[in-house]
């Protein structure tokens, strides 16, 4: 009887790590192969499967239904009811390094070659990727609309790079090489879905627009088929009295203001969103110029900590 019980007590041999290795990926006694059998590898195979299969039926179900909800062509939420707002602001170009990304500093010397090269760099690849219309998709969907009040029904308006921007133009260097004069700063109307300027005339102006907006303003033709006045303007000043003192002549092309062809923006097929190009004729060099630009419409309200319908970047030139 004890011979018995010795026969079903007794241990299994002490295995190596390499035995004990080779006998965890393939156990030839029990058939097993990394602790199972086939049997068992099928089925918890065959449960993952499962498991997985159903859950991505599900995930795709839902996003099939929040698809419905969707247009591809027109956000949900519009205006005052989405995040953004239906106040816009202003972007500018060229923007300073990576390196520096919090920076609104455009800084150079006019005789350092090296120095100009990435300013002029900056604005070239900008305009290129996003204006030049050899390389954009949907540019049969754009046209000239010089002398236009509008485009064609589902046609957009060109921003047509020509003569009338010079000096701000590649040719010239945006003439950050320049011995007397300043650079060529582009301004950039935030675009927002479905939003309408609500134009000036020469009533209700307010008290805090520059006088020689409101000047202008005053004076315009508001005839009946007259659109002259149809713009967003535009304006740039020093923020503070020495920036003023500092900042000197401002020309603005191919005019003081985003045209009101260029809205609403609807997310049209080859859509351009309008350009100004500030070109600063003589700063004072060697001194660092804080600038404030704003747009001017109606229903476009400005808000210096928020930056809202503005834009506040510095300029130095040496």
């Amino acid at each position: 009887m004890s011979d018995k019980k010795s026969e079903y007590y007794t241990r299994p041999p002490k295995l190596g790590k390499w035995e004990g290795f080779k006998q965890f990926l393939w156990n030839s006694e029990t058939s097993q192969f990394m602790g199972r059998t086939g049997s068992s590898w099928a089925k918890i195979l065959l449960f993952y499967v499962l498991f997985y299969a159903a859950l991505i039926g599900f995930f795709a179900a839902m996003l099939a239904v929040f698809y419905q909800t969707l247009d591809a062509k027109k956000p949900k939420w519009m205006l005052d009811e989405s995040l953004i707002g239906s106040n816009p602001g202003l972007g500018f170009r060229p923007m300073p390094p990576d390196s520096n990304v919090e920076s609104t500093l455009i800084w150079y010397k006019s005789n350092d070659r090296g120095n100009v090269q990435y300013w002029q760099e900056e604005l070239t690849n900008f305009l290129e990727v996003n204006y030049k219309k050899e390389k954009l998709p949907h540019a049969s969907n754009i046209e000239n609309c010089a002398g236009k009040q509008e485009p064609e029904p589902g046609r957009v308006c060109d921003v047509a790079m020509d003569n009338k921007w010079a000096p701000c133009l590649a040719r010239d260097g945006f003439n950050y090489n320049s011995s007397i004069g300043g650079p060529c700063i582009f301004l950039k109307l935030n675009k927002i879905y479905g939003w309408k300027p609500e134009y000036y005339n020469n009533t209700g102006l307010p008290p805090n627009m520059p006088p020689h907006l409101k000047e202008q303003l005053q004076n315009m033709n508001y005839g009946p088929n007259e659109y002259a006045h149809k713009f967003v303007w535009v304006t740039c000043e020093g923020e503070n009295p020495a920036d003023i003192e500092n900042i000197g002549p401002i020309q603005f092309f191919p005019s003081a203001g985003f045209s009101g062809k260029y809205f609403p923006f609807m997310n049209q097929d080859g859509y351009l969103s309008p350009l100004v190009a500030v070109y600063f004729e003589k700063p004072t060099r060697g001194v660092l110029i804080n600038i404030e630009c704003k747009a001017w419409a109606r229903n476009i309200y400005h808000d210096r900590v928020d930056r809202r319908g503005s834009v506040h970047f510095e300029l130095m030139v040496d």
